[in-house]
């Protein structure tokens, strides 16, 4: 039994391998063990040799930068021209605006009331003389009431006259003792009583004299009739308003000032309005108000207009008052940038760094402006193009242009050994305001 056990176990059939898997990039082998395809060796070097190359850019970046940071750094980005700010002689002013107004208007109207008008004699725009007819009332009623008084006045002298010849008789009797002393004073107070009585009766035939002229109504001054409320057959009433007249034909400009402004006037400062037709109409300051309006805190200066030229009442004018000529700082136009509504300028400082200066402007006299804060005379001042600038860009600076080789290039940006592209060169000539450099420009 012990023998025949090796026997049968000697005859077994060797158990089969299992197959083993094969990957999608590996292929089979001789012995069944995968191996790498071509096309997954490839995709594996690749990946290792960009790993490296990123370690190793990764380190060169910390320890060197690239040796051109620090000139593209340098660089200038805009070649410029600079100016200093020029004191010259500008003539300052106030701008203002208002309204035409008459100088004095004169409200015409009827002293007698009750009257209808028969007359009408002048139209909106006569031209008007003093003492000149303007219209006329039925003055029949007013000429009966002079004929009584007339006729009273008539009466009262008789009366005086006769009680001054009682009174004469009554104190010679009275001297001869013939009557007694009181009969001749009475009779000298019925005398002045009389003269009373007349005097009296002559006042009323006065006021109907005055009542009558009152029919014929004149113009109290010249002028011209700048309106006219009245139509033939109206009757008059105690305080309505006929005709409206400007007196002389003199209008005056009342400007309203804020209270800073306000006191830098004077009286007899001239005066320059535009007129709607373009054309500069002159005044000269007559009045400032001693007050201002508590609501909006602005005064009133009136201007009178000699000449008004087209002018008319009611209409509304911007102008200048001239408050004369002083030494200001100024520099070109083109040297101011406006940025969210205030006013800069680029002034080159050190290292040629450009930084934003902010200034206070006021005139503008010609291409310049004059500048009253932010600013000194010694400062560089960008001419021109200062619009491309941002604060602390470093900038080419070029000796003050006389002609047009600096100006046509002071727009490019950076150089072209740079090799860095032009930057805004559209915009830039928009802003190019000439060739010519700031000194060659004259101050009206």
């Amino acid at each position: 039994m012990s023998a025949a056990t090796p026997a049968a176990s000697a005859k077994a059939p060797p158990q089969p391998t299992p197959p083993r898997p094969i990957s999608p990039q590996l292929g089979p082998t001789c012995d069944g063990w995968p191996r790498a395809s071509p096309r997954g060796g490839l995709a594996i070097a690749s990946a290792i040799a960009a790993l490296c190359v990123a370690f190793a850019l990764g380190g060169c970046d910390e320890v060197a930068p690239p040796a051109n940071a620090a000139a593209n750094a340098a660089t200038p980005s805009l070649t410029v021209e600079t100016i200093s700010p020029r004191v010259q002689v500008l003539a300052r002013e106030v701008k203002a605006s208002g309204a035409i107004a008459a100088w004095e208007e004169i409200a015409v109207g009827a002293e007698v009331a009750g009257l209808r008008v028969t007359e009408v004699r002048v139209e909106v725009g006569d031209t008007v003389r003093r003492g000149d007819v303007l219209l006329r009332l039925d003055a029949r009623t007013l000429r009966a009431r002079a004929a009584q008084s007339e006729a009273a006045v008539a009466q009262a002298e008789a009366n005086a006259e006769v009680a001054a010849k009682r009174a004469r008789r009554t104190r010679e009797l009275a001297l001869q003792h013939f009557v007694s002393q009181q009969d001749a004073d009475q009779a000298q107070a019925e005398a002045a009583s009389a003269q009373a009585q007349l005097r009296t009766m002559r006042s009323g035939l006065d006021a109907a004299k005055v009542e009558l002229d009152f029919t014929e109504i004149r113009a109290p001054q010249d002028g011209v009739v700048s309106a006219r409320s009245v139509q033939p057959g109206q009757v008059t009433g105690a305080d309505g308003e006929l005709l409206r007249l400007i007196r002389d034909r003199r209008l005056e400009w009342r400007a309203e000032l804020s209270e800073a402004e306000l006191i830098r006037i004077a009286p007899g400062m001239p005066v320059r309005l535009s007129g709607p037709d373009g054309v500069a109409v002159e005044g000269r300051v007559r009045q400032v108000a001693p007050a201002l309006d508590p609501r909006r805190r602005t005064g009133v200066v009136y201007v009178d207009l000699p000449l008004p030229g087209p002018m008319r009442a009611g209409m509304f004018a911007s102008g200048a008052i001239e408050l004369g000529s002083a030494p200001s700082l100024t520099i070109p136009l083109a040297a101011v940038v406006q940025r969210d509504g205030r006013a800069y300028a680029y002034v080159v400082e050190g290292g040629n760094r450009a930084r934003a200066r902010r200034i206070l402007t006021a005139a503008v006299a010609g291409d310049y402006v004059d500048v009253r804060e932010g600013l000194r005379a010694s400062d560089r001042v960008i001419a021109r193009g200062a619009g491309f600038l941002g604060d602390g860009d470093v900038v080419r600076v070029v000796d003050t242009g006389r002609g047009g080789a600096a100006a046509s290039n002071k727009y490019s940006r950076g150089s072209a050994a740079s090799g860095t592209p032009s930057r805004g060169a559209a915009a830039s000539s928009t802003h190019r305001r000439g060739t010519a450099d700031a000194s060659s420009s004259t101050v009206r």
